[in-house]
């Protein structure tokens, strides 16, 4: 079968043949619905060498869905053709974060060399993909198109732990401001509209995309810069938001949290443009908490998908052939997707 392999550091990725891989005793072969192209794997292709401890090549699609389609012995309360959606940081399993839970923490997840697949393991853009135990696998709903439903797994569970770890900070009349409304910040825009009683305002550089964000529901939609901080400061009576995400993480985005973020607020670093914020007296609000998020909690893809199955928030997809996924990448680097990029390998 063919796949969408990362070769090389600094490489562009290639298409390439692979063998169709056969499950072992607790896991599961996929017939892979639908891959989501992420940004993250943009900036693979931009690290130097060494920079993360994946062993090379490696098929990418860390946003993954299929239909059983295999399982080794031991796998149970599966059947071939069930419609899944793979939970993507894979931990030890026994580690304290990964009993509770958060793979996406594992204690050991530097000793064991890769984030999940996609990242450092074989991950969905082939026509099959192996997922080592089945303890990953989230059914989905009938509502759902297992195809389309991919993203679910990276754009819908990072904004929704981001949003849902912040929602203590949201009370009714609050402001929360999303930073980037790309795939994961329109799905920040729905999940504060659905979760919490908060005004919610959307800054992009893409006025196509603020068009989306308001469509999302969005109360405002900003070009950012110093008339975004002005009006935001207008909209809180001079105090700046309870709660600032940021999902772009660049110099700029970081620096614009800072001045947009109220006394007692918060600033949630989601993206990973590799940019930083000086932390001094002076530089932030006081008492104003600072963290990064990593993708989110197995038990929290599970209420992901049950609030798409209930239309409470929606993705915007492209689809792609496997063939076309290099032509997704560019879009991506180029800006000009819509929503999400889905590579659909078996059409």
């Amino acid at each position: 079968m063919q796949a969408y392999r990362f070769v090389g550091w600094g490489k562009t990725p290639e298409l390439l043949d692979v063998p169709v891989p056969r499950p072992g005793p607790g896991e599961v072969l996929l017939r892979v619905a639908g891959a989501g192209a992420c940004h993250s794997d943009l900036h693979l292709q931009d690290f130097p060498a060494g920079a993360l401890p994946y062993d090379l090549p490696f098929t990418l699609g860390h946003e993954n869905s299929g239909w059983v389609e295999e399982m080794g012995s031991g796998v149970a309360r599966l059947a071939k053709g069930d419609a899944v959606l793979v939970y993507g940081p894979w931990g030890c399993g026994t580690c304290r974060p990964c009993r509770m839970g958060w793979e996406n923490y594992c204690e050991r997840s530097a000793e064991l060399r890769n984030a999940g697949g996609g990242l450092g393991r074989d991950g969905g853009m082939a026509p099959y993909m192996l997922v080592p135990d089945a303890r990953w696998l989230v059914p989905l709903p009938s509502s759902l198109d297992p195809r389309t439903a991919a993203p679910l797994a990276d754009a819908g569970l990072t904004p929704y732990h981001a949003v849902k770890r912040a929602l203590p900070g949201l009370p009714g009349g609050s402001t929360a401001v999303v930073i980037g409304a790309g795939g994961l910040g329109q799905m920040g825009v729905q999940l504060l509209r659905v979760l919490s009683g908060a005004r919610v305002v959307a800054l992009d550089t893409s006025e196509a995309k603020l068009v989306t964000a308001r469509e999302l529901g969005a109360d405002e939609a900003l070009r950012p810069g110093d008339d975004a901080v002005k009006r935001v400061k207008e909209l809180t009576r001079g105090e700046g938001a309870e709660v600032v995400i940021d999902f772009v993480g660049s110099d700029q985005t970081l620096a614009l949290a800072a001045k947009l973020a109220r006394r007692m607020g918060q600033i949630t670093v989601v993206g990973i443009a590799g940019g930083t914020l000086p932390v001094s007296f002076f530089a932030v609000p006081q008492e104003c908490a600072i963290a990064t998020t990593y993708w989110g909690t197995l038990p929290e893809l599970s209420e992901v998908v049950a609030l798409a199955a209930m239309k409470r928030v929606r993705l915007e997809t492209e689809v792609f052939t496997l063939e076309r996924a290099p032509e997704a990448y560019q879009r991506m680097r180029e800006g000009k997707l819509r929503g999400r990029a889905v590579i659909v390998p078996n059409g």
